[in-house]
């Protein structure tokens, strides 16, 4: 998973506290010039050392996200913001470092006296510098918070979107087809979940991905982080399962689901598998296959259709690679 690896992003007033007490412990323990030395370069190392990490620890947004990951994040997050933010990060980082430098060679052409003054000036402009980005730093973490509780989805790895309105079988079908793999797990997102299980085929693993609040009704019902939401599913579908209630026991009218088929259609380039859920009470209408998943009919075939829509073929080796 792209985020979930993420370090923890400190505070400015903690990460401070932490410097300046390391390099009083470590002043104490040395005398004259030397100790004022020694303080300068363990919180200036502390503060750097610690900035760097955290703007070095996040994936580079524009080569090393997939395009997928990149949506998604910018759903929950303002992406532009966050790179902001990891930017001012890392030049508070260099600062420091210059900094030393700057102090560090001060302190050699002076006395015990003028080195502890240099040495608290250095402190001083190190502290303003971690005011500047404090709001950053809470930028980051709370960003780093969000993110890491993303799904983890692998844009490696073939995946089937199932949409359509509510209770008209999505997620019956989705436990159902993950049951024997066990592996169905469920990701906060907005205010809904999305669902992600996997099943096996021939050996190659397959994501299907349940998305309540996101394809389960009109474009113009959707907020703005939804929105986005599903154009980063967009990205990572090779398959749609469009599933009907055509029996009208879900709640909606055949002709709204149709419509909501129509729009999924136009926006995803991957094929749509239209598929009337419940057949044993109703097949009034034009499908590519009928199933009913709380009678267990038909579903494997649904299954096979899906995976046979989807065409993936694994990028094996040819026998002249090492």
């Amino acid at each position: 998973m792209t985020f979930e690896d993420l370090p923890t992003t400190p505070r400015a007033e903690e990460l401070l506290d932490k410097a300046f007490s390391r390099a009083s412990r470590t002043g104490r323990a040395k005398d004259g010039w030397d100790a004022q030395e020694s303080m300068l370069i363990t919180a200036a190392n502390i503060l750097s050392d610690n900035l760097a990490n955290v703007s070095t620890s996040w994936p580079d947004f524009e080569f090393e996200v997939e395009p997928f990951y990149y949506e998604l994040a910018d759903a929950v997050v303002d992406v532009d913001e966050l790179r902001q933010a990891l930017s001012e990060v890392n030049w508070a980082s260099r600062r420091i470092d210059e900094l030393r430098s700057e102090y560090q060679a001060k302190m050699r052409k002076s006395g015990v006296e003028t080195a502890r003054k240099h040495r608290k000036q250095a402190f001083a402009r190190m502290a303003d510098i971690m005011d500047e980005i404090e709001d950053d730093l809470l930028t980051v973490g709370e960003a780093r918070d969000a993110l890491k509780t993303l799904p983890d989805i692998r844009p490696d790895e073939p995946a089937i979107v199932v949409a359509g309105y509510p209770n008209v079988g999505k997620s019956s079908f989705v436990n159902r087809v993950t049951r024997a793999s066990n592996e169905i797990a469920s990701y906060p997102f907005t205010t809904k979940a999305v669902q992600i299980g996997h099943f096996e085929r021939d050996r190659i693993r397959y994501q299907i991905i349940d998305t309540p609040g996101l394809l389960d009704r009109p474009e113009e019902d959707r907020n703005g982080i939804e929105r986005q939401a599903v154009s980063a599913l967009t990205h990572l579908a090779d398959a749609v399962v469009f599933v009907l209630d055509a029996s009208g026991d879900c709640g909606y009218p055949l002709e709204s689901q149709l419509e909501l088929l129509a729009e999924v259609e136009e926006r995803f380039d991957a094929p749509v598998l239209v598929v009337c859920n419940k057949s044993d009470r109703s097949t009034d209408v034009e499908a590519d296959a009928y199933m009913s998943v709380t009678e267990d009919e038909n579903v494997d075939a649904v299954l096979d259709m899906a995976v046979e829509a989807v065409d993936f073929e694994p990028d094996l080796p040819s026998r002249g690679e090492n």
